[in-house]
């Protein structure tokens, strides 16, 4: 990926904050005309540095509103174990995020569910779709302080 240049960065930022906005109202914010500034985000999305445009939902309007995290460390470190871990949490849609990680676990999960039932029912599947799994940590959010898809944009 090539280096990105003060404009671009400039795009970046604004379409992260609203990806609704007109080519001409990202125009004018970042003081090109239209068609140069449409050519540069048509090129950033070619050129994968933008992956896509979202709606971002309010978990609570889908019964989503309690947040957990869950650890999960492996009996076995494979890379069959890993391929199996990465082709089972496709699967599960109160997944929303899975990462390989280092340290003492080996898998952090984020998840979304309505209640705490529900969380018994969904560690269950997540252990039950993993038979290499070990030992399970879990963390229930209180209060989400910070949550944003943003990236820093600055050089």
């Amino acid at each position: 990926m090539r280096d990105l240049d003060r404009i671009d960065r400039k795009i970046l930022a604004l379409l992260q904050r609203d990806g609704r906005m007109t080519m001409t109202e990202l125009a004018e914010q970042i003081g090109l005309s239209a068609t140069p500034c449409t050519e540069r985000v048509r090129r950033l999305e070619r050129e994968g540095v933008i992956t896509g445009y979202h709606a971002h939902v309010a978990p609570a309007a889908l019964d989503r509103a309690l947040l957990v995290f869950v650890e999960i460390k492996l009996a076995t470190k494979s890379e069959e174990a890993f391929d199996q871990v990465r082709r089972e949490m496709m699967f599960i849609p109160e997944v929303l995020e899975c990462h390989l990680v280092s340290g003492e676990f080996d898998y952090l999960i984020k998840a979304r569910i309505g209640r705490m039932g529900e969380y018994r029912r969904l560690l269950g599947k997540i252990l039950l779709k993993l038979p290499a799994a070990a030992e399970s940590r879990s963390a229930v959010v209180m209060e989400e302080v910070k949550e944003t898809s943003c990236l820093p944009v600055e050089p």
